[in-house]
C-alpha cells in the first residue's frame, strides 16, 4: 500500500505522539508499504525547535525509504492558549502545499493523526481528490482537554470548536483512537464505529534490566534500600507536577527523580530549588537504549495527571512502564478507564484520587512497604503488556485494518 501520514509530531521526538507516529511508520516501511510523512521539525517536549532543523523553511528526508517531508511552524517558547492555536494553525497552513503534491502520488490511504484537528480537514481534502480512503486517529480530545484543563480559557468557543469537531469526524472513512473511555467519547460525537487502535510497546526490547537498574541507582547515589521514586515524559500544564514538591518535603527519606522536559520544568526546578528539596533530582529524556535501565531503576512509578484528564488523554508512558513490569501509582478518578486498571484480583496498577497531595503520599508509602503488593502488580503489568499493547500485535492488527479499509 502507499500510505500518507499527516501529523505535527514526528521521531526524532523520543515522547508523546511523535514516539508512536515514528514507530508505526518505520514499521510499515518495514512490512513493504511505502509510506510519506508530512510533519513538523522536532520541538515537543521542549518546545525548541531540535538542531539541525528550521521552524522556516521546508526540509526533504529519506530514511531508510520513508518519505518525510517537514514544514515550517510558529514555535512558542511559552504556549499558552491563543499562541498555541497559532501553532497548529500555522502548521496546517504551511503543510497544504506539501499535502496537495501528495495527490500525484496517489496514496491508497491517508492517515492523520490528532492532535492537530486543523490538519484533519487537509488530509480529508487530499484523500478525496486522490480517491483514496482516510483514515483519523486520535491521541488526545484536544478540543476536550483544552477546556477543561483551563489551557484555552474562552467558554464562548467551545461550542462552535465542539461542532465543529463532531462534522469534521463524520466525514472519515475511519475513526480510531487509544482506549476504551475514548472510543465512547467518538460515539458521544457522533463516530458509529470507531476503532481502538491503543499505544503499544515493543515488549522485546522494554524488558526489566536488573544490571541496568543497579548501574543507573548508583549513578544517582541511590542505595538499594533506598525507594526511587520516579516520573519521566512530558512537564507541561495537564500532569499537575507541583504535587510532587509536597509529597517530596513530607518524604525527607525518600528519592524522586523527575526525567523530561516541557513548558513547566524551568518553573518546577526553581520551586525545588526555592524548597531545597534535596530529595529530588532532575533529569532529561533518555534515548530509548537507556529507558529499560531507568524504568527498572524504579521502586515506584508515578503517573501523575490532574481531575478530569483521565479519559481525554492516556498517558503514553504508561505502556513501557507495564512492559518492564513497573509498579506504577496513579493519580485518576476511580471510575476512570486507568483507575479500573487497579481493580480486582489482578491489578496491573495502584491509585489514589488525582490532586491529594495527602493520600499520594499515603499511597506511596504504603506501596512501598508492601512487598507482596508489588510483586502482584508487577507481574499482572507485565502479563497486561504482552496481551494488550505488544507493538507487533496492535501494529498487526491495524495493518489488516487498513487493508481491510483500502480493499472495501
Amino acid at each position: 500500500m502507499r500510505i500518507l501520514i499527516h501529523g505535527i509530531n514526528y521521531a526524532p521526538e523520543l515522547t508523546g505522539i511523535g514516539k508512536y507516529t515514528g514507530e508505526m511508520a518505520a514499521w510499515l516501511v518495514a512490512q513493504g508499504h511505502k509510506v510519506c510523512v508530512v510533519t513538523a521539525p522536532p520541538y515537543y517536549p521542549e518546545w525548541k525547535v531540535a538542531l539541525g532543523y528550521s521552524t522556516s523553511y521546508y526540509k526533504h528526508e529519506d530514511i531508510d525509504g520513508l518519505y518525510v517531508w517537514r514544514c515550517p511552524l510558529y514555535v512558542p517558547a511559552k504556549p499558552s492558549g491563543l499562541n498555541r492555536i497559532m501553532h497548529l494553525a500555522s502548521f496546517s497552513l504551511s503543510s497544504l502545499p506539501i499535502m496537495i503534491r501528495q495527490i500525484l502520488w496517489k496514496p491508497d490511504v491517508v492517515i492523520v493523526v490528532e492532535p492537530p484537528l486543523f490538519c484533519a480537514p487537509s488530509a480529508w481534502l487530499v484523500a478525496r481528490l486522490s480517491r483514496a480512503k482516510c483514515w483519523l486517529h486520535i491521541q488526545d480530545f484536544e478540543v476536550d482537554a483544552a477546556f477543561d484543563l483551563g489551557i484555552i480559557p474562552y467558554a464562548w468557543m467551545k461550542h462552535m470548536a465542539s461542532a465543529i469537531e463532531r462534522w469534521v469526524m463524520r466525514r472519515f472513512d475511519a475513526v480510531s483512537t487509544i482506549s476504551h473511555s475514548m472510543l465512547n467519547s467518538l460515539r458521544k460525537k457522533g463516530v458509529d464505529e470507531p476503532i481502538l487502535f491503543p499505544n503499544w510497546s515493543d515488549i522485546s526490547s522494554m524488558r526489566f534490566d536488573g544490571s541496568g537498574r543497579t548501574l543507573f541507582r548508583a549513578k544517582l547515589g541511590v542505595g538499594e534500600g533506598q525507594c526511587l521514586c520516579l516520573y519521566s515524559g512530558n512537564i507541561a500544564v495537564k500532569q499537575g507536577l507541583e504535587i510532587l514538591l509536597e509529597v517530596a518535603e513530607k518524604l525527607p527519606d525518600f528519592r524522586f527523580v523527575i526525567c523530561g522536559d516541557g513548558v513547566n520544568r524551568k518553573a518546577l526546578q526553581d520551586e525545588v530549588d526555592r524548597l531545597e528539596l534535596a530529595n529530588i533530582a532532575f533529569l532529561p529524556l533518555q534515548p530509548l537504549e537507556r529507558l529499560p535501565a531507568m524504568l527498572s531503576a524504579a521502586d515506584i512509578h508515578l503517573v501523575i495527571q490532574r481531575r478530569g484528564a483521565a479519559d481525554l488523554v492516556m498517558p503514553s508512558k504508561l505502556a513501557n512502564i507495564l512492559a518492564i513490569g513497573g509498579p506504577a501509582i496513579v493519580t485518576v478518578e476511580e471510575d476512570s478507564e486507568l483507575g479500573r486498571l487497579a481493580e480486582g484480583d489482578n491489578p496491573c496498577v495502584f491509585r489514589c484520587d488525582p490532586e491529594n497531595a495527602e493520600k499520594l503520599e499515603t499511597a506511596i508509602v504504603q506501596l512501598y512497604g508492601n512487598k507482596d503488593m508489588v510483586e502482584k502488580i508487577s507481574i499482572n503489568a507485565r502479563v497486561y503488556a504482552e496481551q494488550q499493547i505488544d507493538m507487533e500485535r496492535v501494529l498487526g492488527k491495524f495493518e489488516q485494518s487498513l487493508r481491510d479499509l483500502v480493499e472495501h
